[in-house]
């Protein structure tokens, strides 16, 4: 568990490969080690970066069980409580060949902020049947601006930042995932 607090005045690169390598094998482990059945066990990476994280975890997973095969992708942009006000969001198309009903689901995304996101994923999931249980995985968590009551069960980094005009960013490629604390979103 890594935490963070501190007052900003400049970009501050929270993770970078090396240190997101070995959270994305911890994620796998922790999962792995609480016997995680196959056949009622799936990973749903919330679109767009949470689905980039849920496929290293997925294949993290996969290379210390390859039984494990329920794997989607989901967009919950129109499930969004925010829908038409603001940013105009395209939705991508959402992917989970499987039926959730009495699946432990575990949804994935990059960064946990106030919680809505989570929230209208939670919704957009519940179309493809009712879990049995669904846990919630993240890179970052940012604590301080909550708005739900909705807490990850996994997190790779705690960031405890009051000010609302801070922003996390997380950039990913093929070739490098880094992540940053800026003041304002660029």
């Amino acid at each position: 568990m890594l935490y963070c607090n501190w007052q900003m005045k400049s970009p501050k690169l929270l993770l970078e490969n090396k240190r997101i390598d070995l959270i994305i094998k911890r994620f796998a482990a922790q999962l792995f080690e609480q016997g995680c059945d196959p056949k009622t066990f799936a990973i749903v990476g919330l679109q767009p970066r949470g689905v980039q994280l849920a496929r290293r975890v997925y294949h993290e997973l996969k290379q210390l069980n390859d039984q494990f095969h329920l794997f989607g992708e989901l967009d919950h942009t129109l499930y969004r409580d925010d829908i038409g006000r603001g940013e105009i969001h395209l939705p991508k198309p959402s992917n989970i060949p499987f039926s959730t009903e009495g699946k432990r689901i575990l949804l994935i995304d990059d960064v946990l902020y106030t919680g809505r996101s989570v929230r209208s994923a939670i919704d957009g999931l519940m179309h493809y049947g009712r879990p049995a249980q669904v846990e919630l995985m993240v890179l970052i968590d940012r604590r301080m601006e909550r708005e739900l009551p909705i807490t990850p069960q996994y997190w790779g980094l705690v960031v405890d930042s009051k000010s609302t005009g801070e922003y996390v960013k997380v950039e990913w490629s093929d070739q490098e995932q880094m992540v940053w604390l800026l003041d304002e979103k660029r």
